[in-house]
């Protein structure tokens, strides 16, 4: 089994058509029930989440006029660490960061630096590169990810919107954290297909002239966010999203694995489990024969992937078993709405 995470991948910029292509829909709800009315996803998005802090990737050499040193590792920085404050100063940017080793001038800072959920304090003297005259301390970092998922719904009231599903995992396995994010269009340009024992992915490309809103928290149900004003909704299904009466049977999800436009797929709901701690509320099997001829069944990007059955929202896409890309999980969609 794997989480279909966002897919990491090297980004190219494509200037296409707007999302579109579907009727509205407007579903009947009972005013005495109050109702979540939500407009239905399924369109890739491209994410660009700023992690809090620095992240390490690795550590390098510093070129002295002296000869080479390694100043991070030497002091104890390892991959995956985050930096969260240097002299006390919390680490906002990378470009933040570099100032402040530089105006350091080689005196010693003092480095807040997180590990595995423990907060670890370091003293690294800074050294001054040869070739630029700048003091660095040797390390390799980023302060963002990008990659791509798929939207879920958009709150028809307050605007709103769920993505993903899931947490989004750092190198480390462990659940990243974000300060803030931007979204935007995705067209789909490929997709390397799921087999058994191997998970296919969505490959796709960023339109950065068509953002589709802010990211503004990252959960182990989601990302959620605001939808931007510009973003149409005109001809988006809108529905009411209630996992009441979800059941094994019949149901159908919305995604895109070709262009910007979603299309529908049929599904199986094969088990309900709103009791599931994990968020693994539903297993589901594609019966789609386009969408296997396509993917293989479930792949990396699709998460997000809304499930709907009887006209209702209930949930979204999460998982694929590697031992049988046709089969995965999905999350309830009243645990993402809580969000």
């Amino acid at each position: 089994m794997r989480k279909l995470g966002i897919f990491i991948f090297a980004l190219s910029t494509l200037f296409v058509g707007v999302i579109g292509g579907r009727s509205t829909i407007h579903a009947s709800a009972d005013a005495n029930k109050q109702e979540k009315i939500v407009y239905v996803g399924g369109m890739s998005a491209g994410f660009t989440l700023k992690t809090e802090g620095a992240q390490v990737i690795g550590t390098c050499e510093v070129t002295t006029d002296d000869g080479t040193c390694r100043p991070a590792r030497d002091a104890g920085v390892r991959a995956n660490d985050t930096i969260m404050k240097v002299n006390n100063i919390k680490i906002e940017s990378i470009t933040q960061l570099n100032e402040i080793i530089n105006k350091s001038k080689g005196n010693p800072l003092h480095f807040e630096i997180l590990r595995k959920n423990n907060l670890i304090n370091l003293e690294i003297t800074p050294q001054k590169e040869a070739q630029t005259d700048r003091y660095k301390i040797g390390v390799l970092i980023r302060d963002f990810v990008s990659g791509i998922g798929t939207v879920t719904y958009i709150d028809r009231e307050n605007g709103r919107f769920g993505a993903l599903g899931h947490a989004v995992m750092a190198e480390n396995r462990k659940e990243m954290q974000i300060s803030d994010g931007n979204v935007y269009a995705c067209s789909i340009i490929g997709v390397n297909k799921g087999v058994r024992g191997r998970a296919g992915e969505l490959r796709g490309a960023f339109l950065n002239d068509k953002p589709l809103g802010k990211a503004e928290k990252l959960c182990d149900c989601g990302i959620f966010g605001e939808i931007s004003v510009d973003f149409k909704t005109d001809e988006l299904m809108s529905v009411v999203a209630s996992s009441n009466g979800a059941s094994p049977g019949n149901a159908c999800i919305y995604t895109t694995i070709d262009g910007v436009s979603p299309k529908k797929y049929d599904i199986e709901i094969v088990k309900v489990d709103k009791s599931n701690k994990e968020n693994k509320n539903y297993v589901i099997k594609i019966k789609d024969e386009a969408l296997i001829d396509e993917t293989g069944g479930i792949v990396q990007g699709m998460s997000g992937s809304p499930i709907l059955q009887n006209g209702k929202m209930i949930g979204a896409v999460t998982h694929v078993f590697l031992n049988d890309p046709t089969r995965g999980y999905g999350i309830d969609v009243e645990t993402m709405l809580r969000e």
